[in-house]
């Protein structure tokens, strides 16, 4: 009997996740024949080039957020064109969530209302959204399988485990290092834009660059794995580890650590999601054993880069308080690639903004973006001080 095809939704097709989405889509499809059909795409104004996506993989609907953009792709007549998000999620199996930031929080909590299984890249939907999420996790059907390197990697080393809530000891969440390592706060008062955005192992957008720098990046991925796998905040650790090859560890009751390793690529996780129970049979990440070399460790200095110890503070927290955290963080980002404020002033600005937390807690997507409003406000009025 012939398998149909798996229908696959890309939310934001046009960026980093959806285009690569797209390669791992066409890779296998190389492989093998029809294995997935793309069943719509969204996009914030890029209309032309998700036009040019829909007329290679024949996809039959493409949402767009801007209104000007829309009109021009819907005035071609070549495909069926929405205004709504959700539009996507009806006639898909599995759903791609690759949207940046508050946008994306609408794709999470109706692919998971609508039992569905939900490839998660948008950190902001269980960072800043975790109560809000988390009921929707129990719809029949939903599930998520998240489409990052850490996460992705911990979600395939829990694999191993019969009862993951009494075998577990810890989660070992790598990082880097940024292309700070090493260095002392000192050296790191007047280091430049151009500095920071140069990481050593992962080329990726500005912010996501910067956060790596200051290791918010990894102390949001401690709150978002909180949050996957249920895991109490002191059994989550992070380790440096400047090769990235070993993406996540789960360390168990009995003493052993099982690890997922593969050279850095972001199709690896996006392809697992795809597959998910199953693995894809394209390759990606290979590692060629012999000329590996060495694998190091060190423990993160929490005291040059504090952002990390303010994440596991804002998780504890619980309530809207990741929310304020990434909120602020973001507002301190921008301030900085603007030439408004220092590296190491970010962390300031993040724990000036915690300490006027307010305790609220969200039960509504509607709450989550008042805290993100209210978080942003204070954080600017810290940035113009």
């Amino acid at each position: 009997m012939t398998q149909r095809p798996v229908r696959v939704a890309i939310a934001g097709s046009t960026g980093s996740i959806g285009t690569q989405t797209l390669e791992v889509i066409r890779a296998e499809n190389k492989r093998q024949p029809g294995s997935y059909v793309v069943s719509g795409i969204s996009v914030g104004r890029s209309g032309d080039a998700a036009l040019a996506q829909a007329a290679e993989f024949d996809i039959p609907l493409i949402v767009v957020d801007d209104k000007v953009a829309r009109s021009e792709v819907a005035a071609t007549g070549r495909v069926r064109v929405d205004a709504d998000p959700t539009a996507l999620i009806d006639d898909a199996d599995v759903v791609i969530n690759g949207v940046v930031g508050f946008a994306g929080l609408l794709i999470t909590t109706e692919t998971l209302r609508s039992g569905k299984r939900l490839g998660l890249a948008n950190k902001e939907s269980l960072i800043a959204a975790g109560p809000v999420v988390q009921p929707l996790r129990s719809t029949p059907g939903a599930e998520i399988v998240p489409v990052d390197s850490e996460h992705c990697a911990l979600h395939q080393c829990l694999r191993s485990s019969f009862d993951a809530g009494r075998e577990v000891a810890r989660l070992l969440l790598t990082a880097s290092g940024g292309p700070f390592r090493g260095r002392s706060g000192a050296d790191l008062a007047e280091v430049t834009v151009e500095n920071a955005l140069q990481h050593p192992t992962w080329r990726m957008g500005p912010k996501i660059t910067i956060d790596s720098s200051t290791l918010m990046n990894k102390g949001l991925e401690v709150i978002e794995a909180h949050e996957l796998y249920g895991t109490p905040y002191d059994q989550i650790d992070v380790v440096v580890h400047p090769q990235s090859v070993i993406h996540s560890m789960v360390e168990y009751t009995d003493g052993s650590t099982i690890a997922q390793l593969s050279m850095p690529t972001m199709k690896l996780p996006i392809g697992y999601a795809l597959g998910y129970p199953n693995r894809l049979a394209t390759p990606f990440g290979t590692i060629d054993w012999a000329s590996l070399g060495s694998l190091d460790f060190e423990a993160p200095d929490r005291a040059t880069f504090r952002c990390l110890d303010l994440a596991y503070a804002a998780g504890r927290c619980g309530g809207t308080a990741p929310a304020w955290l990434s909120a602020a963080n973001e507002v301190a980002v921008e301030a900085f690639l603007l030439g408004n404020l220092r590296w190491n002033q970010i962390a300031e600005v993040c724990e000036a903004v915690l300490e006027r937390h307010d305790g609220g807690i969200p039960h509504t997507v509607e709450d989550v973006i008042a805290a993100d409003q209210d978080a942003r406000r204070i954080a600017e009025e810290v940035v113009q001080r």
